[in-house]
């Protein structure tokens, strides 16, 4: 069953709030609409999943809400501060990223890459730094021996893992993650979403996904917002956007695969 973060406050004010929003990319004179008048609200607590067909600008919009990307036109906002006058180290603590391949230093080692953010405020002793990455290491499901590893020794989980600490080391109320379990196998893929799950209901977490896997969709997220037609097309629970009558939803969630990821068709095995 989907997970439901009970700290969830639909009442409460939102924790991203994406207004008409415009992303226009120009190459080879000509310009090309990603995005166009999107609107999106995540409430606090959601673990929200963006779906989309290839070029529907999904990944565009994580680096947005993070700020590494500025829209053509409109407005985003985290924790009702506009990401625009955030900053580099504002944006930091407010939103945590993992990115599809991890994306760590390869000259750091583990905890190294984990305490990065904090080393960068230059306003904390080395003591605390190497604690508080010590204590995220170990959130995530890693062991103090693994601290010294240097990337090229870790595994495929492993450096999922590593890269989540890192996105949790100063605390953001938001984490993005984009393809989170891409590259696992179902085991490494079941278990990184049994960690998700449980961080959001330790730390009150709000996610927001991009992810092609339906398995991951089903077992972990409480809402869905599609992508199509250059804006938010459905946004709702699993089970309401299904109901939608969108070309790309139908085939997506009730084509032969995305019926049996979300149990509405038997699994059939293939005997040798």
């Amino acid at each position: 069953m989907p997970f439901f973060n009970p700290s969830s406050r639909p009442d409460g004010p939102p924790i991203v709030e994406i207004q008409n929003l415009w992303t226009i990319f120009h190459s080879g004179g000509s310009d090309y609409v990603i995005h166009k008048d999107l609107n999106l609200t995540i409430a606090r607590g959601q673990i929200l999943a963006l779906v989309g067909g290839s070029g529907s600008g999904k990944t565009t919009l994580l680096r947005q809400i993070l700020g590494l990307e500025t829209p053509t036109r409109g407005q985003i906002l985290v924790a009702g501060q506009p990401v625009a006058k955030l900053g580099g180290k504002g944006a930091t603590g407010r939103v945590g990223m993992l990115f599809q391949h991890g994306a760590l230093f390869s000259a750091f080692n583990v905890l190294e890459n984990i305490a990065f953010a904090l080393r960068e405020l230059k306003t904390l002793p080395d003591e605390l730094i190497r604690d508080a990455a010590m204590v995220k290491l170990q959130m995530v499901g890693l062991d103090a021996k693994d601290a010294y590893k240097m990337p090229a020794d870790l595994s495929g989980g492993m450096i999922k893992r590593v890269a989540l600490a890192r996105a949790l080391v100063m605390d953001p109320p938001l984490l993005l993650l984009d393809e989170p379990t891409a590259g696992l196998d179902p085991e490494g893929a079941d278990g990184l979403c049994a960690l998700l799950r449980s961080l959001c209901q330790e730390l009150e977490l709000t996610l927001v996904m991009v992810t092609h896997d339906l398995d991951t969709l089903h077992e972990l997220c409480s809402h869905v917002a599609v992508l199509a037609d250059q804006c938010v097309v459905a946004n709702g629970t699993p089970e309401q956007v299904m109901q939608h009558p969108h070309p790309f939803i139908q085939h997506f969630f009730l084509g032969e695969r995305g019926a049996r990821a979300m149990g509405l068709l038997p699994v059939t095995s293939v005997s040798g």
